[in-house]
């Protein structure tokens, strides 16, 4: 009999691990398909411009719906996520964005654009808040820190996504091309939501650092901690989105690069930070989140004052990826830690935090280039990395 009920709990944990293995296949998936599916709606915004008939300045205005419909739902999301699970949320969120990305070109106004894409960017958002508290779930049993290979899947699907965008849109209608990848996320979403509804979101009984939220959220240390991580997000954030609306300018105006190298620094930029994600699990294995979140800010102040002030193009382009490389794990490991808090409240508040900072960076160094210059405004991206640094460094016994 021992024999037997040895053999007996030896095939259980079997497979129990192979459960989770097939649900971080499955969350693996999701994340690359989100990058992949927004990815190509971003490349197809010049020619529903032209369709729509926007200016610029209304093009602006109607490209907030989907900054305006994430920042609306995430939160609501994470009280969704609660209730019915973080699974069957992920599913449905996934399906949703599939089929709003084939709205916008059907449009004909600016108006209509933007409406849409409140409905657009509602679906990312939620997606994002759903996925990455299945995420951190998922990293709580393993025991691994396993949350940056998920951000890498959604940086590559990114990549393939903008890739596959420029091949096909000399071929393809931004309708025939957005309808293509609707039907190829809800096919994704088919196969892969199969696996993600079967299996149980997992637990980690032994494991007493999630803080079970109230009805009316977290309570307020625990709030104040998930805040905490959701500024270093912000501050991660903002890097992002400012180098990818000024790194190209910056090259071609103040160190005359001619467009198509200046077009290669957002591109150096997005590798160096895949590249520092595929291999973030490792480095947090050897580091910790403390030291980990410390030395990739700092990295990231020192990357970012060498791109931003470099006499040269090839020293600004090296200054890039230094930046990519230290701002790679801050995000995941300030969700995770977020998520591990406070559970999916804990995940909105810092997605919503972090996603203000993309928001806030473009707009933030197109003022401060007015008052300044462009590579001054640039700096600000260093100070923010730094200051992420330095928050991870004063709180890490509170956040421990």
């Amino acid at each position: 009999m021992p024999q037997i009920n040895k053999a007996r709990s030896h095939s259980a944990v079997r497979g129990s691990r192979s459960d989770l293995s097939r649900l971080r296949i499955a969350l693996t998936v999701f994340f690359a398909l989100d990058g992949f599916i927004f990815a190509g709606w971003v490349v197809r915004i010049p020619a529903i411009k032209e369709r729509t008939g926007a200016s610029a300045s209304t093009l602006g205005l109607a490209l907030l719906g989907v900054s305006a419909g994430a920042v609306i739902t995430m939160m609501l999301t994470g009280r969704l996520c609660g209730r019915y699970g973080t699974h069957r949320v992920t599913v449905a969120c996934a399906v949703l964005l599939s089929l709003s990305v084939a709205l916008p070109p059907l449009t004909h106004s600016a108006v209509a654009l933007g409406t849409v894409l409140l409905l657009f960017g509602a679906a990312y958002g939620s997606l994002n808040v759903a996925f990455n508290s299945a995420a951190v779930d998922l990293v709580a049993a393993l025991r691994r820190p396993i949350m940056p290979s998920f951000h890498a899947a959604f940086s590559l699907g990114g990549m393939i996504g903008a890739g596959l965008g420029g091949l096909v849109a000399g071929s393809l209608s931004p309708v025939r091309h957005l309808f293509g990848l609707t039907l190829i996320g809800l096919l994704v979403t088919a196969v892969a939501g199969r696996t993600l509804l079967r299996i149980q979101p997992p637990s980690a009984p032994e494991d007493t650092t999630h803080q079970p939220s109230s009805p009316r959220g977290p309570n307020p240390r625990t709030r104040g901690l998930v805040i905490t991580f959701g500024l270093i997000a912000l501050c991660t954030a903002y890097g992002e989105g400012a180098l990818a609306d000024w790194s190209a300018l910056h090259l071609e105006h103040d160190l005359d690069a001619a467009p198509g190298v200046a077009a290669v620094g957002y591109s150096c930029f997005a590798l160096a930070m895949t590249i520092g994600r595929l291999t973030g699990t490792r480095l947090l294995e050897r580091l910790g989140q403390t030291r980990t979140l410390v030395g990739g800010g700092a990295t990231a102040a020192l990357g970012m004052l060498l791109g931003a002030l470099a006499p040269s193009v090839w020293a600004a382009l090296l200054g890039f990826m230094i930046t990519g490389l230290g701002l790679a794990n801050l995000f995941p490991v300030a969700v995770e830690r977020a998520g591990r808090l406070a559970g999916p409240d804990g995940v909105a508040i810092a997605s919503t935090l972090g996603y203000g900072g993309m928001l806030l960076g473009p707009p933030a160094i197109g003022f401060m280039a007015d008052w300044f210059s462009l590579p001054a405004a640039l700096t600000s991206v260093a100070v923010l990395a730094a200051t992420a640094a330095a928050i991870a460094l004063l709180t890490r016994r509170a956040a421990g």
